[in-house]
């Protein structure tokens, strides 16, 4: 980002906090309500919070912006849905928060729109068939005396680690909120522009120098050890005890159709730490209100600014000028046309380039990376009603309110790596696993909104379930009760009569993923997290920079750098690329 467009950014924040207020804020549109015949200066499609967020910025900036989102809800997958079981309101997706860039939220004053954070302490319960269990969070001392139960040299060992990846999470910090420093090819532009654009790559590369001269070179061999490695050697060199490396490794591989032996899952792993709540590096919140609570407040943020959303409108198509190679805006499925010089697309990658772009428009290269880039998906995820808290065997005291060991992510048939390992392998032959590997949370026990008294919400992140099975189909109810049913039998072995209190229950598949939410293969990340997929490398090699080969077509989703979670990043990034091309042109 250029320190111009970095003051012009501010500079709106700082305007934006003089206009309406957020109970004043107007609601979105639909398509026929949409000024006749009017040029935007962006439209953005997908109301999805990364799509919401360049659009606020935008906006914030003086510029016309619409979003467009083809569903009724805005949010994407950080969404909330009532309805699905009578009372009961669901986080449909993603369910915790802690990657959201803090400059976006105190940028945005989402906590004035409406945000608000229910931190979890413990965060962490791994309960165990032989009786044990493990608590961790962010309390020192609790972490010392649950893991010296285990193992007294994990105990000492544990501070360290957490320093560790600690100092690596400083070093992503200024590369997630930076937009990458893209080679470009600037025959045609100016001795000016080609000057500036050197002089912005230098700064990046200098600054990014001086952080890594800050860690030394120790820490950056350690560094790219846990970049390059697989989960289970970096845990195994650290820990000896199996819960605990089994407990840290779910973080590696979920939302990926990777294993704890698979190379670079440890940048996974790391990526799902670098996140903060209140300020706490590695802690994840719930959501009040559910994680649609996030676009809810991000989206009165661009509504205040004068962005205007429109809901139920689906884009079939981005127009381009076949003389000039230039975008001229978007058509929707019911005929409207929105005419812009600038459009953002928050869609997947295989989306928004083989699907909506027209065909013989994009370079062949560019569009191969594209088809063949991995959208493979292993993930599940069960929305579940119940009308009381689950009751672990290995607790001996019995919380009808909620206990310790029900406040953060509950890690069920995870209690050891080899376990994690043989479900994920079963998934590579087309088999849901035999005995998955539940995340299980309970956001019901703090948030009071989602649920009646005295009843629970209960989140299911279920791995590994293949895109397309070896024997059935997703499609078939028998399939898909069969295995909500072995999730449920799971969860039995370690807190008895689950299953008997589930009142109601929504499942997504990873077909429903894509049909649903339009995540390409089910991807919750817009494509796969490895290391030839990051930086430089996402989506596609030459294009990491929210720019297209089609010029005024820029990505803004979590398909572009930094890559998925509800983090915002990739949108403020976008926004601030456009914002600088605005300004050149």
């Amino acid at each position: 980002m250029s320190p111009a467009t970095k003051r012009l950014l501010l500079a709106g924040v700082r305007r934006s906090g003089r206009c309406l207020s957020t109970s004043s804020a107007p609601s979105s549109f639909s398509s026929s309500q949409l000024p006749k015949g009017k040029r935007w200066d962006a439209v953005v499609i997908g109301g999805g919070h990364n799509g919401l967020a360049a659009a606020a910025y935008l906006a914030r900036a003086g510029r016309s912006v619409a979003v467009l989102e083809r569903r009724g809800i805005l949010g994407g997958a950080a969404v909330s849905e009532s309805g699905l079981v009578p009372g009961f309101r669901f986080s449909r997706c993603s369910y915790l928060l802690s990657l959201l860039r803090p400059t976006l939220i105190r940028e945005l004053e989402l906590e004035r729109h409406g945000l608000k954070l229910l931190p979890r302490s413990p965060s962490s319960f791994t309960p165990c068939l032989d009786g044990r269990y493990l608590l961790l969070g962010p309390d020192a001392e609790l972490n010392r005396s649950e893991i010296g139960k285990f193992s007294k040299k994990d105990a000492e060992a544990y501070p360290r680690y957490e320093e560790q990846l600690e100092k690596f999470c400083k070093l992503m910090d200024f590369v997630i909120d930076s937009p990458p420093p893209e080679l470009r090819q600037l025959h045609h532009a100016s001795m000016v522009d080609r000057m500036k654009d050197k002089v912005d790559k230098s700064v990046f590369w200098s600054k990014l120098l001086g952080i890594v001269m800050q860690q030394g070179q120790k820490d950056m061999v350690n560094f790219f050890d846990l970049l390059l490695s697989p989960a289970s050697k970096i845990l195994n060199n650290w820990f000896e005890g199996d819960v605990l490396k089994a407990t840290l490794a779910t973080d590696a591989v979920i939302g990926a159709m990777a294993g704890v032996n698979t190379p670079g899952s440890g940048y996974v792993l790391l990526h799902h730490i670098m996140g903060e709540t209140g300020g706490q590096r590695g802690v994840w919140a719930y959501v009040e209100g559910g994680m649609g609570s996030v676009s809810s407040a991000i989206s009165k943020a661009a509504l205040e600014a004068g962005v205007q959303i429109v809901t139920n409108a689906e884009v079939s198509q981005v127009m381009v000028d076949e003389t000039t190679g230039k975008v001229q805006g978007v058509a929707l499925a019911d005929g409207t046309e929105l005419h812009s010089p600038v459009v953002l697309s928050n869609a997947t990658p295989y989306k928004t380039f083989v699907d909506l772009v027209p065909a013989n428009t994009l370079p062949e290269e560019f569009l191969c990376a594209i088809r063949t880039a991995d959208y493979s998906s292993a993930t599940t995820k069960i929305n579940v009603a119940v009308d009381s808290l689950p009751q672990f065997r290995c607790c001996k005291n019995i919380n009808p309110e909620g206990g310790p060991e029900h406040m953060g992510t509950i890690h069920i048939g995870s209690e050891s790596m080899e376990e994690i390992d043989v479900a994920y392998k079963e998934a590579t032959g087309g088999v849901s696993s035999t005995r998955p590997v539940i995340e299980m949370t309970i956001p019901s026990v703090l948030d009071k909104t989602i649920s009646p008294p005295g009843q629970h919400v209960i989140n299911l992140f279920v791995q590994y379930t293949p895109y397309t099975l070896s024997e059935g189909s997703w499609q078939d109810s028998t399939v898909r009760r069969s295995f909500a049913e072995r999730c449920f039998s799971l969860i039995d072995e370690y807190a008895p009569g689950f299953s008997s209190s589930v009142i109601g229950y929504d499942m997504l598949t990873p077909p429903d993923l894509e049909r649903e939410f339009g995540l390409t293969g089910g991807n919750i990340f817009h494509g796969a997290m490895g290391l030839d997929s990051l930086f430089l490398m996402r989506p596609a090699k030459g294009w990491s920079d929210y720019r297209t080969p089609v010029k005024g077509l820029y990505l803004c989703g979590s398909g572009a750098h930094p890559g998925g979670g509800v983090m915002g990043a990739p949108g403020r990034n976008a926004a601030s690329v456009v914002l600088d091309d605005l300004k050149a042109r």
